[in-house]
């Protein structure tokens, strides 16, 4: 936990209980075990600030800034410890359309699965509708007893709905004015942001409108897009959470909509959560006729194709140099508040690496920079670095190439961006071998099928259309040439041909007797036999190594 984060009402920081634990201790665990067996706490310590922070510069009215809650020391400190239980079974009770929160899970894997969804709709010329819905004050208007119910249908026990009722109804507020305390008064709903409990209570609580889409999905009244393309079963898609970021699929339908708008309005009238639909859109995909007419089913505005969701292009070409015109336009952005400062070399150096080479990662992590791109930001570097805050045309002393290289041979230790953008999208290859059953990976198999005893997928034929996997798979040959297999079963692990106990496969180190072998396919698991002694290899070849 940061110790350095602004103090709650008992004017401590995580920092001071961090560095007093061998005093303080003891009295700690007795108030902690006072919990376990009571399920209650001093009231004070859950006392909270409230501050207003802006959403946007220039606000002025109420809704345009964002409560942040500054809680005490020590019921961060609880709340902290039953948040790392909590998360630890929260992938097994909510679904794998849930990307929030869970771990293994990413917010990249949402940005991937809508854009695969979007591709093969476009790609199968079928109609479809996107509706993208935002939560309106989503933390602050969830319902306690609607969370505690959840808890309960979810097997979580007595003991622990207690705990979660104690830490939520015992909470309250002061809001501060000019950092001064204004009184305290109680709440009766909503989370606090800034309590470790409150993101993991949310994506539980948001399982309901999962279950809700789920079910109208099962009996014929939404439909999603089915992913289809290789030998597996149809995958349906029907919608994607990250916290309160709602992207649902549907038929270009009037009574879709007209159950969908239903199954919002039940979810609102259990949860408290309320959508805003001043912020919520329905875009089309293919050539859907009456677009006002099914806009005004849900109440929201229309919107098209490319967009943002999660902050990321949604539905834009994968190679098109316009989706990242925002990265560009940030990055200038950044440069402008620098212009009139006296900034050192090494200052700018810093600036480069911290600031100006990271902010593209988020987009690169999943789409390829175009190489004009890449250009252009790596001039925005070059010349900040030898031109300084104003970018004057100073002539630049060393190469670019030598400025990237490591320091310990003469460079800066810059980064290409080319380089990292190769090794963000590499990493999905990486995953796509060790995780299990996530929704993304299931998304990926069935579109495009896989091979090796389903460690890798097969090559993505085809248009690139607007699916970013196309361009990920690219990245096959150099990230598995630099893999190696931990053997476990071996049943997945072929002897021969994949790299298991040495830095290359057993076929490349003995290349005569790979040539030899009639078992040029077989795994681990199946060239060991237990039955020769204490267990050994059981190799056969077409010939006697003695003829």
């Amino acid at each position: 936990m940061n110790g350095d984060k602004e103090p709650g009402p008992d004017g401590f920081t995580l920092a001071f209980w961090q560095s007093c634990w061998e005093f303080i201790k003891e009295e700690i665990l007795e108030m902690f075990k006072e919990f376990y067996e009571h399920s209650s706490f001093l009231k004070s310590l859950n006392n909270t600030f409230l501050v207003l922070i802006p959403k946007k510069s220039g606000a002025e009215d109420l809704g345009d800034f964002r409560p942040i809650s500054l809680l005490g020391g020590l019921y961060k400190l609880l709340a902290k410890v039953l948040a790392n239980r909590l998360k630890i079974v929260v992938g097994k009770v909510v679904s794998t359309s849930q990307n929030a929160f869970v771990r293994g899970r990413q917010i990249l894997d949402a940005s991937l699965i809508a854009n695969e969804v979007i591709d093969s709709w476009q790609k199968r010329k079928e109609k479809g509708l996107i509706c993208k819905l935002d939560i309106e004050k989503a933390y602050d208007s969830i319902n306690w007893k609607f969370l505690l119910k959840v808890l309960q249908k979810m097997g979580f026990g007595p003991k622990w709905v207690g705990w979660m009722w104690s830490c939520l109804s015992s909470a309250k507020f002061s809001v501060l004015v000019n950092g001064v305390p204004a009184g305290f008064f109680p709440s009766t709903k909503g989370l606090r942001q800034g309590n470790p409990l409150s993101p993991y209570l949310f994506v539980m609580g948001m399982e309901v409108l999962d279950v809700l889409i789920r079910r109208a999905v099962e009996g014929g009244f939404l439909s999603g897009c089915n992913i289809r393309g290789g030998s597996e079963p149809p995958l349906n898609i029907s919608h994607l959470f990250f916290a309160d970021d709602t992207i649902i699929f549907c038929e270009a339908r009037k009574d879709h909509l007209t159950h969908l708008s239903w199954i919002l309005f039940w979810f609102e009238a259990a949860s408290g959560l309320r959508i805003n639909l001043a912020k919520s859109e329905i875009i089309p995909v293919g050539e859907v006729v009456e677009m006002e007419e099914l806009a005004v089913e849900l109440g929201c505005r229309v919107g098209s194709l490319p967009s943002q969701y999660l902050g990321l292009p949604l539905g834009a070409p994968n190679k098109a140099p316009y989706m990242w015109d925002g990265v560009e336009e940030r990055v200038r952005r950044r440069l402008a508040l620098w212009k009139r400062q006296y900034i050192s070399k090494g200052g700018r150096v810093t600036l480069i690496k911290s600031i100006l080479a990271s902010m593209p990662i988020y987009q690169m992590s999943i789409f390829r920079m175009p190489k004009i791109v890449a250009r252009r930001l790596e001039k925005v570097q070059r010349d900040f670095l030898w031109g300084g805050g104003n970018m004057e045309g100073k002539i630049h002393l060393v190469n670019w190439e030598v400025v990237c290289t490591d320091k310990d041979k003469g460079g800066l230790g810059l980064r290409k961006l080319a380089m990292l953008n190769k090794a963000l999208l590499g990493k999905w290859i990486w995953r796509y071998a060790c995780d299990k059953d996530n929704l993304w990976k299931q998304v990926i198999k069935v579109k495009y099928g896989q091979e090796d005893f389903g460690w890798r997928p097969k090559k993505a034929n085809g248009a690139a259309g607007v699916g970013v996997w196309k361009e990920i798979w690219k990245e096959s040959d150099w990230c598995w040439n630099n893999m190696t297999f931990r053997v476990g079963k071996g049943h997945t692990i072929r002897f021969w041909t994949d790299v298991w106990c040495s830095e290359s496969a057993l076929s490349q180190c003995f290349p005569h007797l790979f040539g030899m072998t009639v078992q040029r396919n077989s795994t681990v698991e199946e060239m060991w036999d237990q039955n020769l002694g204490q267990g050994n290899w059981n190799l056969n070849f077409l010939r006697d190594f003695n003829d």
